[in-house]
């Protein structure tokens, strides 16, 4: 693995997002963006959703070449999963996933395969915040936390996961190999 190079590029709104402690950190969520690529995946991070003035975003992006970028600062708590924000870091992995048909019925097959740097450039990212935040011991996959289920966009009397990512591609054998975290299990989603 080569050396970590991390890009800091903190979103407009990343003041308005609470502080914590580095030992607040317990868990690391995957996504994928579903998006096309890393410049509207910063677009979507920017948007004002909250009453707050800020948006939902994670913490880290990879993109397909293995560059990381850090657009909230893990002692920043992130809008990117319901229910666990507090303890979580996300990390986002550029991913056309469902894109762009998240909710439709009959595109709900992930078939964009995450690149060796990209996947390799997670676990440097992985081994880093290990040594950052001491009790950090748990990953998830944004599927395994958040399982609601929301109508079909082509057809309401279907219902399709609202999150699917980081999807049935992902090598999660080899994310997990010797980093000392452990995988949780699908949760109920919360609100």
């Amino acid at each position: 693995m080569s050396t970590l190079n991390i890009h800091d590029q903190p979103l407009p709104y990343v003041d308005c997002l609470p502080e914590r402690s580095v030992d607040a950190v317990e868990l690391v969520v995957i996504h994928c963006t579903e998006l096309p690529d890393l410049a509207t995946a910063r677009e979507y991070g920017e948007r004002v959703l909250h009453p707050s003035g800020a948006g939902n975003c994670g913490h880290y992006y990879i993109d397909r070449d293995g560059a990381v970028y850090r657009y909230v600062p893990g002692t920043r708590v992130a809008n990117h999963v319901r229910g666990h924000n507090p303890n979580s870091i996300g990390i986002e992995l550029v991913n056309l996933g469902r894109y762009p048909h998240w909710w439709d019925s009959r595109h709900q097959t992930m078939t964009e395969p995450y690149p060796a740097a990209q996947i390799d450039a997670l676990r440097a990212v992985l081994a880093r915040l290990r040594v950052e935040f001491p009790n950090l011991r748990d990953i998830a996959g944004h599927e395994d936390l958040d399982t609601a289920r929301l109508p079909a966009s082509d057809d309401p009397a279907l219902e399709v996961p609202r999150k699917l990512d980081p999807g049935p591609l992902f090598p999660w054998p080899v994310v997990l190999e010797g980093n000392g975290l452990h995988r949780l299990p699908a949760r109920p989603a919360q609100g």
